[in-house]
């Protein structure tokens, strides 16, 4: 009868040690979940802000690209008016003679 006693003793210790483990094994679960959650989501935060600095430089790359392409227009058009002006001068001078 003690032996039973010792048995079932043994047997009810053994549960409660590997109870008692497996509430702190959830529990750093849980705290493991809890960081890497924390971690995506700081990745992200930095994979958002880094997207945000692209865009803002391929926004002030495509500024520098109309400027430039507003500068060549101008001076394409003041090199057609000068030549304009040139033939202009020239026809004059040819109908004077």
């Amino acid at each position: 009868m003690i032996k039973k006693f010792a048995v079932m003793a043994v047997f009810a210790a053994m549960f409660v040690a590997c109870g008692s483990g497996a509430e702190e094994a959830m529990d750093d679960a849980a705290n493991e979940i809890e960081n890497t959650t924390d971690k995506a989501g700081d990745m992200l935060d930095e994979a958002a802000n880094d997207m945000k600095a692209a865009g803002d430089e391929a926004m002030d790359a495509a500024g520098a690209a109309v400027d430039s392409a507003a500068a060549a227009a101008e001076s394409a058009m003041d090199a057609a008016g000068e030549a304009v002006d040139k033939a202009a001068a020239d026809a004059k001078e040819a109908v004077t003679k």
